[in-house]
């Protein structure tokens, strides 16, 4: 019987911590294949972050280490630096790249420094039990806002894509969606790109991948998709916003 799948040579054959429903899984696997693809596992070098997945290193089947909040591009920046011909990512949550390491992010990027982000932003902090996040929706509740977001309070949720994708620096900003298989097979094109842009050399790369927290929502998985496809995408708009080749879209 001729094998049509098998698991990424990337990636651990074993279970993760993940919640049922959880997209971190999916977004794994794209890393993985990407990583394949390009024949770049030995040269490969992960960042783990602080929050849900911050046993990445557990999963993954390269080098790995792991970053105080928010602190991965920091960390990240010091291994591309040292070690040139490496190809680093950092894999990183909303409330750790948007908020405790929204200053890292935005001055790697203004650096150019030449590592792939990957951000996973579900709009809430995960792992410590559903509070507010940066990405949290005007009008979505979370442990700190039962009400739901209030504007007037705590201002607008941060597009960290579109706010990049100004800055000289970023060579490849795209944001993709999981909620889909045709948008999980946009979201693997998007990962395999911010690789290869660090692989040409061309700067700073970012794929904002919108993901479920179906524990946190308070949702079965089916709901939470159907729930980011009806008020994250509208919020958050999928593509490309900067590429190497046509600069700021």
């Amino acid at each position: 019987m001729k094998q049509v799948y098998s698991v990424p040579k990337s990636l651990q054959p074993r279970s993760t911590h993940y919640c049922p429903g959880c997209t971190h899984g999916i977004v794994h696997k794209l890393v993985a294949e990407a990583i394949d693809d390009l024949e770049i596992r030995d040269r490969a070098i992960g960042v783990a972050p602080v929050g849900c997945a911050v046993f990445a290193y557990d999963y993954f089947d390269c080098d790995f280490q792991q970053a105080a909040h928010g602190r991965a591009p920091a960390v990240a920046t010091g291994i591309k630096r040292a070690v040139p011909d490496s190809v680093v990512f950092t894999y990183q949550g909303d409330g750790d790249l948007a908020s405790i390491g929204a200053a890292e992010i935005v001055h790697a990027a203004m650096r150019g420094e030449r590592i792939t982000v990957i951000f996973v932003n579900n709009a809430i902090y995960g792992m410590t039990g559903g509070q507010m996040a940066p990405t949290t929706l005007v009008g979505q509740k979370a442990t700190t806002a039962p009400f739901g977001r209030q504007k007037e309070h705590c201002g607008s949720p941060l597009r960290i894509s579109e706010m990049l994708a100004t800055i000289p620096g970023a060579a490849y900003i795209a944001r993709v969606a999981l909620s889909s298989p045709g948008n999980v097979a946009k979201a693997k094109t998007a990962i395999r790109k911010a690789f290869e842009t660090q692989l040409a050399g061309e700067g700073f790369a970012l794929v904002e991948c919108l993901s479920t927290c179906p524990t946190n929502w308070g949702m079965a998985p089916y709901e939470a998709m159907q729930w980011l496809e009806e008020n994250m995408i509208p919020y958050y708009p999928l593509g490309e916003f900067r590429t190497p080749e046509g600069g700021a879209e």
